[in-house]
């Protein structure tokens, strides 16, 4: 069933067209992406659905009984009341039901209607065809609904009496979200649902969006989430949409193999047209060839020209470099205790990181991540513990809330006052990279979008040339093209990264290791958020047997208890021998880069050469430090 159609729709503001014969269409259970650069309009179309914005031309076809839900980009819920009545709000109606059904139980008890026989049964049927209605109208489960729903968008710690005003942004835009869930619209709009959500959470999110009944229209720049939930791609650009099948991935894909098409197509009619010219130019005058060059000119007028295909719009280019190389060790936390006036947030924290590491701090948002990277990076002072750097360590720190650029100053000026020994063209070049052209350069800075500041404050963080990136939600206001551009940014970066990010597919590209915070430790795991996934999951395996074992003990049948045992011993046993597998295999890479260097070593040649020679000790000391470490846990599982 198509719940709404847009047809030929254009919007401009001013002089500035931004949509232009703009065509859509949503059918039920439709799960819709709408993806595009920064400024693109694709928070304007939606608005323009929601019902939101008007629009100059085009129409929005709409049956009168389907209902739309829209969530802006970082809208809070604004409300006195406290979060479970608020939430109750969305089911007043059924509500009412109830107390409807509570008066006709109590009339159908009357003994004076018990004894009028038509009237009671006239009161029977209007409790069961009210009953009915109730029902499916989800009057027995609404509280279990609300529960669930605040469950999963992470307030099960909470006291549902709380007053939403007293809540933080974050928690407010999380209670918007669950808000318009729980309404359950014909279609679900949302824009950038994914901000403020932490890992488990968008999980969770994700889950419930592909059960849920209704269609689905969604702008977001997280390309895990988009992959997992959507399975139509409509992109904005250069104020026209066009419709692609699958998910993110797969509208990459279909991108890529239609602009090749497109161009082999194009590069095919321009050959040829460049033939008819040059066989008419050759032949017209003669008198033997005049009719045949005629007719390839008739041939080539009447030849629907095509225009040359044109590839994905301008991107940010950048790239970040080190002034000077650190020492080996490049941080090490012992004991930090981190948090505000004297308010432990987390304590026990303790972490190493080497040169060359890209480490993830993953953990559910209030854990304390980005107070721990504000600790590390000297915004805070340590409650308890220490943080020590190691030799020839500077830092560079992006601040998710770019809180440094609220400047009255020009975007050129932002960049130049910090380095007024380049010249303007220099300036400008870098800003240039950064899609600051023209007279962008010359925006205030406090008057910038969210994703202008975030490429400004990319901008003055390659400047600094840092040898250790702190980097708290760096993709955080980017869009798809610019998070891929950083993504090769950094993996190309020869320093060291410490990073916060909810962005799965970025954690993934970038981590190297992946650090879990609680409240009371920091847990490493080496390898990429796969890998860190996996880990988590053989260790719920390993959980869920210690408590199947505990669970058997108990058993009064001492051959089934035997039994049980045993099969869940072997499995744990299995995956130890894994586990020990994985980490010989490692070692054994260790031992033999450590052999290699010291062969190396050897060659006369080289030793001769100071810096090779120092590189190749540092890169040793590095191996010989992993190699450690991974025998002491190979120790631990062998015993």
């Amino acid at each position: 069933m198509i719940l709404l159609q847009v047809n030929q729709l254009s919007k401009s503001y001013g002089a500035d067209l931004i949509l232009s014969n703009i065509k859509l269409e949503v059918q039920t259970r439709d799960r819709i992406a709408l993806v595009g650069r920064n400024g693109a309009g694709k928070s304007t179309l939606l608005k323009i659905i929601a019902g939101h914005l008007s629009y100059e031309s085009g129409d929005l076809i709409k049956p009168k009984h389907v209902t739309i839900g829209y969530l802006a980009q970082n809208t809070g819920l604004v409300s006195g009341l406290s979060i479970w009545e608020e939430m109750l709000t969305v089911f007043e109606h059924v509500m009412n039901q109830e107390k409807e059904l509570r008066k006709l139980e109590e009339k159908m008890a009357d003994p004076t209607v018990f004894e009028h026989a038509a009237l009671y049964e006239r009161t029977i049927k209007e409790y069961d065809h009210l009953q009915n209605e109730f029902k499916e109208n989800g009057g027995y489960q609404y509280e279990s609904d609300i529960r669930s729903v605040l469950h999963g968008l992470n307030f099960h710690s909470f006291d549902y009496s709380t007053k939403i005003d007293s809540l933080s942004g974050g928690q407010k835009t999380r209670l918007a979200l669950a808000k318009l869930l729980l309404t359950k619209p014909d279609i679900l709009i949302l824009d950038e649902p994914t901000n403020h959500l932490d890992i488990d959470t968008l999980s969770w999110l994700e889950q419930y969006l592909t059960g849920y009944t209704g269609a689905i229209l969604i702008v977001s720049h997280d390309r895990y989430f988009l992959d997992k939930v959507v399975n139509q791609v409509y992109e904005i650009s250069r104020n026209q949409i066009s419709k692609f099948s699958g998910n993110y991935s797969a509208y990459l894909e279909q991108k890529a193999e239609n602009y090749e098409r497109d161009l082999k197509q194009y590069e095919k009619q321009q050959d040829e047209i460049a033939k008819l010219q040059d066989f008419i130019q050759k032949n017209l005058a003669r008198a033997s060839t005049t009719k045949r060059a005629q007719s390839r000119r008739k041939k080539l007028e009447r030849m629907q020209v095509m225009d040359k295909p044109l590839g994905d719009e301008k991107s940010a280019s950048f790239g970040f470099d080190i002034e000077k190389q650190s020492g080996n060790e490049v941080l090490n936390v012992h004991s930090l205790s981190v948090g505000y006036h004297d308010e432990k947030i987390a304590e026990a924290l303790s972490l190493r990181i080497t040169r060359g590491d890209s480490v993830a701090l993953v953990g559910p948002n209030g854990i304390g991540k980005s107070t721990l990277l504000k600790t590390i990076q000297g915004t805070l002072q340590p409650l308890e513990g220490q943080v020590h750097y190691g030799s020839n360590v500077s830092i560079g720190y992006y601040d998710q809330e770019q809180a440094a650029l609220t400047s009255n100053k020009r975007v050129l000026n932002e960049l130049w006052d910090e380095y007024p020994l380049k010249s303007e063209k220099e300036i400008r070049t870098v800003l240039g990279n950064f899609l600051f052209t023209g007279d962008d350069v010359l925006k205030t800075v406090s008057t910038l979008s969210g994703g202008e500041k975030a490429r400004l404050a990319l901008a003055k963080l390659m400047m600094q040339k840092a040898n250790l990136l702190i980097l708290d939600e760096p993709t955080n206001h980017l869009d798809l093209d610019s998070k891929e551009i950083l993504e090769n940014a950094l993996v190309d970066y020869p320093g060291t990264i410490l990073f916060v990010s909810h962005d799965r597919y970025f954690i993934n590209r970038i981590a190297t290791k992946v650090i879990e915070l609680s409240k009371t430790a920091a847990v490493e795991y080496l390898g990429d958020y796969d890998y860190y996934v996996e880990k988590k999951l053989e260790q719920e395996e390993l959980k869920a047997i210690e408590q199947a074992e505990k669970a058997a003990a108990t058993v009064v049948a001492p051959e089934k208890n035997t039994y049980q045992i045993d099969k869940e011993a072997k499995k744990l046993e299995r995956q130890r021998k894994r586990r020990i597998e994985e980490i010989e295999g490692l070692i054994e890479q260790f031992e033999e880069t450590i052999e290699k260097n010291n062969t190396l070593l050897c060659d006369p040649e080289i030793f001769q050469d100071h810096e090779r020679v120092l590189k190749i000790n540092e890169e040793n000391e590095t191996a010989k430090l992993q190699l450690d470490d991974l025998l002491e846990k190979w120790s631990e599982l062998a015993e």
